[in-house]
């Protein structure tokens, strides 16, 4: 009885490492090429960056929601719901963050200044642009 229960517990550990829907701090980005933006003015492509992290933020959002019921559904049934039912968004928050780093280099060769909020890094994003690459 024991060991069934210490295997059962082990599953439900294994499940809840594996199954759970990625913090969104953790997601890399997807790689998006800048030169698309690179026919925008400063003025659009400050427009756009403010709408990129107003989605990421959105986005974040979700997968954080995602994540927490994942949690939930793992303790009491066993499974990770949101990742099942497809309420994950990390291959949204991925394409997010590499959108806004596309743009933010843009800003950057076109010799532009990023927003303060732009600069500061989140995990798995570059914290520096080289304009000579």
């Amino acid at each position: 009885m024991k060991k069934i229960l210490l295997l059962l517990l082990s599953l439900l550990l294994v499940s809840f490492i594996t199954g759970c829907a990625t913090a969104p701090e953790n997601i890399a980005p997807a790689y998006v090429s800048h030169l698309q933006y690179m026919q925008f003015t400063l003025e659009q492509l400050g427009q756009e960056e403010a709408r990129l992290q107003a989605a990421l933020s959105a986005s974040s959002d979700a997968q954080r929601s995602a994540r927490a019921n994942d949690t939930v559904g793992i303790i009491f049934l066993g499974l990770p719901v949101s990742s099942l039912s497809g309420s994950n968004q990390a291959s949204n928050v991925a394409r997010l963050k590499g959108e806004l780093e596309a743009v933010q280099k843009a800003i950057i060769l076109k010799g532009g200044q990023l927003k303060e909020a732009a600069i500061a890094p989140q995990a798995g994003t570059a914290t520096q642009m080289n304009p000579k690459q």
